[in-house]
């Protein structure tokens, strides 16, 4: 297989050296390095590469040329391979112009002229693109195959478990893929064993749980060390950067998940509006780059494990795991999160997997390409779906109870969401019953003021209703609110359980619970903001106090 392309465009002749040269010294063995001073030439090159079936990773060009503008052969290039990193190079007097690129061409990066040193302004930032290009990219007829049923709950689980666990997979529908049919042929699968799994070392894998993928894919079932500074349950945001802090400040860290690391925020298509990122980025790509800071401080990631019990015994923990097996600690964070509530509509569970998703919008959504899909909830996880659902959808209808989405979902993705041609907002209404075959085929929607009803077509309906945390497994003595979420802090002092079970001379911290080095943070805590950016800094603010803990214990 030839490798990827790396491609360069400058009309002056010293710097197309230059970048060559400096581009060439540290990516020439993994990539092909092509150049050219025209742009039209470019143009008119791509075509070629796209019939031989090249791969482009990234396309680095200036912006003052006298064929066009590099804003405008980013555009272009954009046609001919979608998925390559556009990186434009530019003076400082052009930098509004490649800021507006950000929106105009969704530019990936811009970098200032000279480049010198380039250790520290050019290969970070190609290091950093590169690796996100190789995070998405599927080379043809290599990975992990997963064949199935398009409207299978089991076919969902595993597709939504590689999805989140950020495994590149290739989805091959048995009813519409010929080589599905051929797999199954060679490897003697009957209906019966579906969904398969095929991997590239020949094993097959029928029927298979999330936990023999786990093991096949070389994920850890347990921990290696007899006691833990801290362990933090749920990898979500919060949970995220408590392991980054605990393991980069020396404790002895374990991380355990039940299902795939980036919690809600991880199912997100696009989170435009964290700190650092001007064009936004995936709650793939999020994650991905804290599991990278998470491993290279030697955190211990424990997936995929479902923690079913936590003891106190001389004031250490005790967790006990899904499988079993019981893992020692001297503290913990519970960082949970919530879930997204059941819809309350007549044979939604007949559907769940089969048309009806909560979150999922990434996984399923090719499946939706020139269909009607719906979308329930005001919140922007379910802004966030619908825009990227609309670029498969024939249509994306947004349906919530309130009249309008201002008090719910932040304004610019409500402004981008008016925006969009293919998406319809449903104001004041519900879904009451959903109907279909072996997968859904249409839904009912009910006025919440006039109790009208009317049934519409629909091939998919997406969840992102509500908040309800993941405190149900907790057995142990923790004070929650009525809804669920834990109490920590002076907020606990409301409860009159809490002078019961706290005994120490001092108050508790502000995000520990009513049992001593117990913390909770992130979503799961009451009082707490639905937002990425608190999440991760209550996980940061979470190792602080542990630290102050064990310094007494």
């Amino acid at each position: 297989m030839t490798k990827p392309i790396l491609f360069i465009v400058d009309d002056d002749a010293q710097v197309l050296r230059t970048i060559v040269r400096d581009v060439r010294n540290v990516y020439g063995k993994e990539y092909r390095i092509l150049s050219t001073p025209s742009a039209r030439e470019a143009l008119d090159s791509l075509n070629d590469l796209r019939n031989k079936r090249e791969t482009v990773a990234m396309f680095l060009s200036d912006q003052r040329m006298p064929e066009m503008l590099g804003v405008e052969f980013l555009r272009q290039a954009k046609d001919y391979f979608p998925e390559a990193k556009r990186i434009l190079l530019t003076a400082y007097s052009d930098t509004d112009a490649a800021i507006r690129a950000i929106n105009e061409v969704q530019l990936d990066y811009y970098l200032m002229k000279p480049w010198d040193p380039p250790e520290e302004r050019l290969y970070p930032v190609l290091n950093d693109q590169l690796e996100e290009w190789q995070s998405t990219h599927v080379p043809p007829f290599k990975g992990i195959r997963i064949v199935g049923y398009q409207w299978s709950p089991r076919s969902h689980e595993i597709k939504d478990f590689f999805s989140g666990n950020l495994i590149p997979y290739q989805w091959q529908d048995v009813e519409s893929n010929p080589d599905a049919k051929e797999l199954m042929s060679l490897n003697n699968i009957e209906t019966k064993d579906l969904p398969a799994v095929f991997f590239d070392d020949g094993v097959v894998l029928r029927n298979p749980s999330t936990r023999d993928i786990g093991e096949k894919t070389g994920m850890r079932a347990k921990g290696t060390k007899t006691m833990y500074d801290v362990t933090i349950i749920g990898a979500g945001p919060a949970g995220l950067a408590a392991a980054v802090y605990g393991g980069s400040e020396g404790l002895s860290t374990a991380l355990i998940e039940k299902r795939a690391p980036g919690g809600q925020a991880g199912t997100s298509s696009r989170i435009e509006n964290y700190l650092g990122f001007p064009n936004g980025l995936s709650g793939a790509e999020l994650s991905r780059r804290a599991l990278s800071q998470v491993t290279r401080f030697g955190v211990e990631l424990i997936s995929p494990l479902e923690v079913v019990d936590i003891a106190l015994k001389d004031g250490y923990k005790i967790i006990t795991l899904s499988d079993g097996s019981k893992l020692n600690t001297r503290s913990i964070v519970v960082t949970t999160g919530v879930d997204y509530r059941t819809l309350e509509a007549s044979d939604v569970e007949r559907f769940t997997g089969a048309g009806v998703y909560y979150g999922s919008a990434t996984t399923e959504a090719h499946a939706c390409k020139e269909q009607d899909v719906y979308v329930v909830g005001g919140g922007n996880s379910a802004g966030q779906a619908a825009m990227y659902l609309s670029t498969f959808a024939r249509k994306v209808y947004i349906v919530i109870r309130r009249p309008s989405l201002t008090e719910s979902m932040s304004h610019y993705l409500i402004e981008q969401i008016r925006g969009t041609p293919n998406i319809e907002v449903v104001p004041c209404s519900v879904i009451t019953r959903l109907g279909g075959g072996e997968r859904l085929e249409e839904v009912t929607l009910q006025d919440v003021k006039t109790g009208a009803e009317r049934t519409e077509k629909a091939v998919a309906l997406f969840i992102f209703i509500g908040a309800r945390p993941v405190t149900d497994w907790i057995q142990v003595d923790i004070i929650k609110d009525n809804k669920g979420f834990i109490e920590t802090g002076r907020d606990l002092f409301k409860y009159d359980d809490f002078k019961k079970s706290w005994k120490l001379g001092r108050e508790p911290y502000l995000l520990e619970t009513c049992s001593p080095g117990i913390f909770a943070a992130g979503d799961v805590r009451s009082g707490a903001m639905n937002r990425v950016a608190s999440a991760v800094g209550e996980g940061a603010m979470a190792i602080k106090f542990i630290h102050e803990y064990l310094a007494e214990n």
